[in-house]
């Protein structure tokens, strides 16, 4: 049965909603002293209201479905031809390149209309020149400081910091006590500290460096650490082979390590007793807990569990509840903390942190991407008390704090919390379609991955998942087939915008069931 058509919610929220009366308040001060204005004007615009998803915006989109794929302008034809690196421009697809975008449509340097059906590559969740987003402008109209320092974050950046915080541990708005309460605290696996940061990769990379602070110190001047005389053991989810290439935590050098790149340096740094890195099986608990005591013993001790939920750059297979919450329960016994990486699941939950539907208590969380929309590369990684360990320069980039970025987190935010139902609603309708569709061409497609919006379908062969990869592209749908890994399950890596309407959805259904039928035909000959 099809889960019931919930409809998107209308937000209408201003720039002192969002941050507070009082600060827009100073804000208008200093602009009217900056630029001799009158503070009424000022003010005026940071208490306007903006529709973050109009009626009208949204029919606008569904009226332009039947558009995709079709040439629908001229286009531009003097593209530059840039100055990448090889594999870059052997990647480039010049004709998909965008000259404007809106909701869940991009136009492409060829003049097509194009349905962004992997949310611009997994950092769009409402999609392109979203509405909400005109806050932002406000906020630059009205002076708010974008370039910060981590000793003068500004106001925007710590109240983000508490929201987070808020969300994170299941607080309702409004709530000040409890909050201060959960921010106070150094209970374990209460998450209540934030480090700001640019990208993903660097989120990953601190809580990295926290775990390894209870094996190397570091600056020298600290006192020797918990594990300093064992070899840190890192576990993360192996691929169908029994390797390490099914991971995917950023692109720093000690988790590309953990991913089986840099070989001979990874064998070099485990040879030396200085950092080792263990496959699990994927959902096989008896593997888990099999590494997991063969490694927690003297002169080695297990220093992290690192995980997706969703591996979106391995075949989007999910790791099933009962097997990451008998992991934790593991690692908890052997004093192991665990990273849960919801760069890629982060914003595509009703509870906008995937670890919250699965009843899980991490020790790290890292988010990027969804959070801030796409506007800007901001990523965050939330901790726990125990493990706030690294010094100032520890886990520190120049543009971490950025005002304007943290609104864009707010906003994003705001307008998910008021859509849960939305999200869960049309996430559920479009996977259970996807299952019909696998139960319709089982000799096409071996089952359906992931999870609601990160539905994806894996194939019996790779070039089943190209050739209906080519077909999709050419009708103006922007999909992947992820086959670039040895051994990955052959997949098409779909990742939809919240913002989908439920008949985007299904226009991109059946446009994949038309497209599994001319495969099939195709095999046939």
């Amino acid at each position: 049965m099809e889960t019931e058509r919930i409809q998107l919610k209308g937000v209408r929220l201003s720039l002192a909603d969002l941050v507070g009366v009082e600060y827009v308040t100073a804000l208008c001060e200093a602009r009217a002293f900056f630029e001799g204005g009158d503070r009424a004007d000022y003010r005026a615009i940071g208490e306007e209201q903006v529709d973050f998803f109009p009626a009208e915006y949204a029919a606008r989109l569904d009226s332009l479905l039947p558009d995709v794929g079709q040439r629908v302008v001229p286009g531009y034809a003097a593209s530059s031809p840039g100055a990448a690196n090889v594999p870059v421009n052997k990647a480039t697809r010049l004709e998909m390149c965008p000259i404007g975008g809106m909701g869940f449509y991009r136009m492409g340097e060829d003049g097509r209309l194009y349905l962004i059906t992997k949310s611009e590559h997994y950092h769009a969740p409402l999609g392109h020149d979203f509405p909400g987003y005109r806050l932002l402008q406000h906020a630059a109209r009205l002076g708010i400081t974008n370039a910060t320092h981590n000793n003068t974050r500004g106001h925007i950046t710590r109240l983000l910091e508490r929201e987070l915080v808020r969300v994170a541990n299941g607080l309702p708005k409004g709530d000040q006590a409890a909050l201060d309460r959960i921010c106070a605290s150094d209970a374990p696996h209460v998450l209540n500290r934030i480090t700001n940061l640019e990208t993903g990769s660097l989120a990953v990379e601190a809580a990295l460096k926290a775990m390894l602070c209870r094996f190397y110190r570091p600056e020298d001047h600290l006192p020797a650490p918990k594990f300093a005389d064992r070899t840190p053991v890192f576990l993360v989810v192996a691929d169908q082979e029994g390797g390490r290439k099914a991971n995917y935590h950023g692109t720093t050098m000690m988790t590309q390590i953990m991913r089986d790149m840099w070989p001979e340096l990874g064998a070099k740094l485990a040879e030396n007793g200085a950092y080792i890195v263990r496959p699990v099986k994927i959902n096989d608990i008896a593997d888990f807990e099999a590494t997991l005591t063969q490694w927690d013993v003297a002169p080695y001790k297990v220093a992290g569990f690192f995980h997706e939920i969703v591996l979106m750059n391995y075949g989007a297979i999910r790791l099933l509840p009962e097997y990451l919450r008998a992991a934790y329960d593991l690692c908890r016994r052997h004093d192991v903390p665990i990273l849960v990486d919801e760069i890629q699941s982060c914003m595509w939950s009703p509870e906008l942190f995937m670890f919250r539907e699965y009843g899980l208590s991490p020790d790290f969380v890292s988010i990027g991407k969804g959070f801030p929309g796409g506007q800007y590369p901001a990523s965050r990684i939330l901790a726990t008390a125990e493990f706030d360990q690294l010094p100032q320069f520890g886990a520190l980039v120049t543009n971490g704090q950025e005002e304007v970025a943290s609104l864009a987190y707010l906003v994003t935010m705001a307008f998910v919390e008021a859509n849960r139902d939305y999200v869960a609603a049309l996430g559920d309708t479009y996977q259970a379609r996807l299952e019909d569709l696998a139960a319709e061409f089982p000799d096409v497609v071996e089952a359906v991955e992931g999870q609601r919006h990160l539905s994806s379908l894996r194939f019996r062969t790779a070039d089943c998942a190209v050739a209906l990869m080519k077909d999709l592209n050419a009708a103006g749908y922007d999909v992947s087939a992820q086959t670039y890994k040895a051994n990955c399950p052959p997949t098409l890596l779909i990742k939809l915008p919240i913002i989908s309407s439920y008949r985007m959805v299904d226009q991109f259904v059946a446009r994949i069931g038309q497209s599994l039928s001319e495969v099939r035909c195709r095999a046939a000959l």
